[in-house]
C-alpha cells in the first residue's frame, strides 16, 4: 500500500521514508501479520488499510526503531509494540540519486512489551518458545505410544 495522502502530480521522485538504511516506498502486510494484529494489538481496526495507515504514520513520525542495533528484522513501534519485518527492493523504482527503494514486508506482530513481559528479551523468549514446543511434542508422542 502506498501513501494515499500524497497527491503528487508534477513530481520526479516517489515518496519514501527512511528507516535505518532502507528507503521505504511501500508496505506489504502478510495474512499472518493481519491475524496477529487482530489477536495481539487491535481488535477494532483490523483491515490491511488500517494497519498500513498506522505503520505509515509511525514511520513518518520516526516512531519505529530496530529492536537490536545489529539486527534488521525486529522493530519496536512506540517503544512497546514488537514487529518482525523483511525488506525487498522495488523493481524499476529509485530515488533521484539512483538508490533503490524498498518495500517493507510485515511478517508478524509479536505483541506489546507492556502486556507480555517475555518480549523484553527476545533471545530468551525464543529459547523459551523452542523449549515449550519441544516439551509439547515429547508429551504428545508419549500419548500416542
Amino acid at each position: 500500500m502506498r501513501d494515499k495522502n500524497m497527491d503528487r502530480w508534477n513530481s520526479y521522485e516517489p515518496f519514501h521514508i527512511v528507516l535505518a538504511d532502507k528507503k521505504i516506498a511501500d508496505i506489504v502486510i502478510t495474512h499472518h501479520a493481519k491475524m496477529r494484529w487482530a489477536d495481539r494489538v487491535e481488535s477494532q481496526k483490523t483491515g490491511f488499510d488500517d494497519i498500513c495507515d498506522f505503520l505509515w504514520e509511525k514511520l513518518k513520525a520516526s516512531k519505529i526503531e530496530p529492536y537490536y542495533k545489529k539486527e534488521q528484522d525486529v522493530y519496536l513501534i512506540d517503544e512497546d509494540l514488537v514487529m518482525v519485518a523483511e525488506f525487498a527492493e522495488l523493481e524499476k523504482e529509485t530515488d533521484i540519486a539512483g538508490n533503490p527503494l524498498h518495500k517493507m514486508i510485515v511478517v508478524t506482530f509479536l505483541g506489546r512489551m507492556s502486556e507480555t513481559m517475555e518480549l523484553r528479551d527476545l533471545k530468551s523468549y525464543y529459547s523459551w518458545l523452542r523449549h515449550s514446543r519441544r516439551m509439547t511434542l515429547i508429551k504428545n508422542s508419549r500419548k500416542r505410544k
